[in-house]
């Protein structure tokens, strides 16, 4: 009997009248006991712990060791030693080691990395494989059309490096040491601290050692304060530290809403007969339907196996509830065009991660503000029809470094927060806002009667005009606001899983390496415990448990209640954020678990 079936047998046992017999606490049992929704001022259980913390001052703390964190840390040390100055910078990353929640393609442009490290070829960046050949195919449900890839559009990858980002980012980080940065893995920033004018103070991580039932343990201890005179969030897309600063300091008033996607990752190893170093796959078309925004990558990368990766993405605007992002990818494989590829091969690993997908339109009308400032997917720093993100969040890290040297120096004895006042002016007069301005109507003109028909045309015509047609599309609704109701919509039977090309999610999960404290309050926060059960399963058959790509959320009997209960299974979380983008009444909050956990992504 397939888990559907199952779910509404189950909900069949329990009349109206039983339910209406039982009391809301039955019916509606607390999830949710992380102390940002149950203040420990207000707990009995906190009244006798030791609630300081330590401090330390600094000049620039970073939060987010990824390709966009890193490049600022550089660049703020190559800054300090050509003015002969001492600068102290401090990477916070929760990841237990650097680059260990880094999920990309990926296919890098170099042009950053030539400008932050000229001899990176020297140094030994692990950029490994050349681009040698680019395709890009439309998929029908049998057969592939291809699409010609014009020198100097968007997918022409000529120059660029297939890479396994992970390993650039550990790389950036081991240069980034060797300049004296102080960079702290396994410590979440939790919190934002504010100076008493309301600019920004700095961070502090997590708390660790307090129990599911968000009682202190005996291993509790406080996290630290880490005080800056420039906060920089390079958190990644959909940091919920970057949310909160947004909403406080109203950076994206005025702006389009953010669009995203969720990027699913698979690394394998095939024969290597099959192997081409450089070659680089896109598709679109099958097996989404035409209303629904996204399509594959394949990337052969040079390493001493032959290994490729392979990845779906899909964009969270989609309809359907009954879709499911990983169950599309693992049926794209088994395209006839596709399989050949995966036959007698290995997967060696599997990821997944939200993506920005909103470009220009969806970027801060402010980037700074008082105390800091957002760059890489923080800020939203992503060429949809490219593909690419990494070089953006690197210019952006290091225009960032260079703007709050400028700021720090400018305002030495401040005592607040000092604001980087001339980033987002750097960012205009950059190639980042150039790019993005010139593709930023390929992405919505997918939103039209025609579907990807249609969007192909505009998109088209958009990119052969470079960008300069005298007009700016929106994207629509909010991903969040786009479901339909489930029992408008065609429910999806996705085939069962073979283990060779196509796996289940559990088997799939597990090479994420991912893993969290089992005796800690969920990080995935419910605003109302209710609102799952009462809004979420009843109109749209509990989209969480398809839109998850990693487990973590699914409806089980509540026997107490006589009725369906949400179970979040927290440790298989594996840091994507797409729940908090697409949950239809934004009612999950991610926040950060303890530090170190989460996946344990080797070069994904």
């Amino acid at each position: 009997m397939s888990a559907l079936l199952k779910m509404h047998s189950v909900r069949r046992l329990f009349s109206p009248s039983l339910a209406r017999s039982i009391s809301d606490a039955a019916k509606f049992p607390r999830i949710t006991t992380h102390y940002t929704l149950n203040p420990r001022e207000k707990d009995e259980r906190w009244t006798e712990v030791d609630m300081e913390r330590c401090v330390e001052e600094v000049d620039l703390v970073i939060v987010g060791g990824g390709p966009a964190g890193m490049s600022a840390a550089i660049r703020a040390k190559q800054l300090a030693a050509e003015k002969d100055q001492e600068i102290r910078v401090c990477v916070v990353e929760k990841a237990a080691e650097v680059g260990g929640h880094i999920l990309s393609g990926a296919v890098i442009d170099p042009i950053s990395l030539n400008e932050l490290i000229p001899d990176w070829q020297e140094q030994g960046a692990p950029l490994n494989t050349p681009v040698t050949k680019d395709t890009f195919s439309f998929l029908t449900g049998s057969g592939r059309i291809s699409i010609p890839v014009f020198k100097g559009w968007p997918m022409d990858n000529h120059g660029n490096y297939v890479v396994r980002l992970g390993h650039l980012v550990k790389w950036l980080g081991d240069q980034a040491e060797a300049l004296g940065v102080e960079i702290y893995p396994g410590c979440a920033a939790s919190e934002v601290l504010f100076h008493e004018d309301g600019s920004v103070k700095g961070i502090a991580t997590n708390d660790v050692g307090i129990a599911k039932s968000g009682a202190p343990k005996d291993t509790f201890a406080r996290g630290m304060e880490l005080h800056a005179k420039t906060t920089i969030f390079a958190e990644g897309c959909r940091g919920h530290l970057t949310k909160q600063i947004m909403q406080k300091f109203g950076l994206n008033e005025g702006s389009e809403p953010q669009a995203y996607g969720i990027g699913l990752k698979e690394v394998w190893e095939i024969a290597p007969e099959k192997h081409q170093p450089g070659l680089v796959e896109h598709t679109i078309g099958w097996p989404l339907d035409r209303f629904t925004y996204g399509g594959s990558f394949l990337y052969h990368l040079n390493e001493p196996t032959p290994t490729i990766a392979v990845g779906f993405v899909v964009g969270l605007n989609y309809k359907n509830p009954w879709l499911s992002p990983f169950q599309e990818f693992q049926r794209f494989k088994t395209h006839p065009k596709v399989r050949h590829v995966f036959e007698g091969a290995t997967r060696i690993a599997y990821g997944a991660r939200a993506i920005n997908e909103g470009g220009f339109q969806s970027l801060p009308q402010k980037l700074s503000f008082p105390g800091g400032c957002l760059v890489g997917c923080s800020a939203g720093f992503l060429n949809v029809p490219r593909i690419k993100g990494s070089h953006y969040a690197m210019k952006s890290g290091m225009l960032a470094a260079e703007s709050a040297f400028e700021a720090i120096n400018a305002d030495a004895q401040s005592t607040a927060g000092v604001e980087p006042t001339g980033y987002a002016e750097k960012i205009k007069n950059s190639f980042v806002w150039k790019d993005l301005y010139s593709v930023r109507n390929v992405h919505p003109s997918f939103h039209n009667p025609l579907g990807l028909y249609g969007g192909l045309v505009l998109s088209g015509f958009s990119i052969f005009m470079g960008g300069r047609e005298p007009w700016t599309l929106k994207h629509g609704p909010q991903d969040h606001e786009s479901l339909q109701p489930a029992s408008s919509c065609q429910p999806i039977v996705y085939p069962k899983p073979d283990g060779k090309i196509s796996f289940d999610l559990l088997s799939s999960v597990a090479l994420t390496g991912t893993n969290h404290e089992g005796d800690q309050p969920a990080h995935l926060t419910l605003k109302d415990d209710r609102i799952p059960v009462e809004h979420n399963l009843a109109l749209y058959e509990g989209p969480e448990q398809r839109f998850c790509p990693a487990g973590v959320y699914e409806y089980v009997p509540n026997e107490e209640g006589g009725n369906m209960k949400l179970q979040i299974n927290a440790q298989n979380c594996i840091h994507c954020k797409t729940c908090d983008i697409k949950d239809p009444k934004q009612n999950i909050n991610w926040v950060v678990p303890e530090g170190g956990g989460g996946p344990a992504y080797n070069g994904m």
